[in-house]
């Protein structure tokens, strides 16, 4: 079981980390349940697609089966690196494990899909990457691929999946198909309520893959969770989340990511606070900086005046389950040069997954008939949702 403890373990890849979930109940991810699939690893090549999250009791998942004598030949590695430093965007190189001399081969740089030569070999790939159940969190976008790769080459796919921190509500608009792009690869809403483990039944059942239905996979379950278990993880999911404030108000500030506002990258509170040089409205000031896991950060070295979310408690942020449009609506009703406040490179519309919540707020429209627009859409989407669940919401 999953310790409730704030103690530091050492892993051999020197990363201090703790177990990877704190929470309410006894929750037992799938990668701790290691006696449901190490039969199903012995005798054959696997590859893992991991990250820093990827944590047995306190051991990275790489050196738990290496030393249960499993032939791991390779690590496939996601948006911020094997350890999980790197900037959000910030091309991954292909390394080996100073440690292991496991090659690290990278889905976030020249390619996001493994090719034949990197497959060569391979009997079954095991995934196991702590999410955030957002739709623009990319960690989905590489699942998707791995998915794909292993029904076009006849790979087992095993899924260890993991608690969702925000999977006690569904928000936000549904992509439309012609938006589709890395930060958003599924016709899903920003906030879809669906842990990692679910969603990849979805994208198999909803044939959102090729050759879905050659796809071998097997899930192995959280166990002692349901959608309304509060989830707090120890081990930060990305650099720019680094704690459970940041987490629970990422759906409702990573719109920013498409405009010229600050959402705090560069600073000691990503995700907590916003702001921007011009606006005449504030409580808090702050300077973004070029720093490790951040670098070349929105506004960078310009004293950004804006709003601070440090003082909201967690369980506050909990108990309003829906994204916060008015941290949006009130930065452009405020920012003075209307036509520069969204970037021209459409970012947003990529983020939305949808180009009508920027025309809504350029049109002036109100927050409540914003969230009636998605109304029809999120009905769908929680009717299709019910037939891929684990647990109970």
């Amino acid at each position: 079981m999953i310790s409730c403890s704030d103690s530091i373990v050492k892993t051999k890849h020197g990363s201090p980390t703790s177990s990877s979930v704190q929470v309410a109940a006894n929750v037992m991810p799938g990668a701790n349940n290691i006696s449901e699939y190490i039969e199903k690893l012995k005798e054959k090549n696997v590859a893992l697609v991991v990250n820093q999250t990827s944590v047995v009791s306190g051991v990275h998942l790489l050196d738990t089966l290496l030393s249960l004598n499993v032939k791991v030949k390779c690590a496939f590695v996601p948006e911020h690196g094997f350890r999980g430093e790197k900037s959000a965007g910030e091309s991954i190189k292909d390394q080996k494990d100073s440690k292991t001399n496991i090659a690290l081969i990278s889905l976030y740089g020249n390619k996001k899909k493994p090719t034949k030569d990197d497959l060569a070999g391979i009997d079954l790939i095991v995934f196991d990457i702590q999410d955030v159940g957002v739709r623009f969190f990319t960690y989905i976008s590489t699942l998707h691929y791995i998915m794909e790769v292993c029904a076009e080459h006849h790979i087992e796919l095993l899924v260890l999946d993991r608690p969702n921190p925000n999977a006690h509500y569904i928000d936000g608009p549904v992509l439309k198909p012609a938006f589709q792009s890395f930060v958003g690869m599924h016709q899903i809403p920003v906030v879809y309520g669906m842990t990692i483990g679910e969603l990849a039944k979805m994208i198999k059942g909803e044939r959102w893959i090729k050759f879905s239905d050659s796809l071998d996979m097997q899930i192995i379950p959280c166990q002692n969770y349901t959608h309304q278990t509060k989830v707090k993880l120890t081990i930060k999911p990305s650099p720019n989340l680094p704690n459970e404030k940041a987490i629970l108000l990422y759906p409702s500030l990573c719109f920013f990511e498409g405009t010229e506002i600050s959402l705090g990258r560069g600073t000691d509170a990503p995700f907590q606070i916003y702001g921007h040089p011009d606006f005449e409205l504030f409580d808090t000031t702050f300077t973004p900086i070029d720093r490790a896991g951040a670098l070349n950060p929105p506004q960078e070295g310009k004293l950004c005046k804006g709003f601070s979310l440090q003082k909201l408690e967690a369980e506050f942020i909990r108990e309003s389950p829906a994204i916060q449009l008015s941290f949006l609506l009130n930065s452009y009703k405020q920012y003075p040069q209307k036509s520069n406040f969204f970037l021209a490179n459409k970012f947003f519309d990529k983020l939305a997954g949808t180009d009508e919540l920027r025309m809504q707020i350029i049109n002036g429209t109100s927050e409540s008939s914003i969230r009636k627009s998605w109304k029809k859409d999120l009905d769908y989407f929680k009717s299709i949702r019910k037939k891929y669940l684990l647990y109970a919401d």
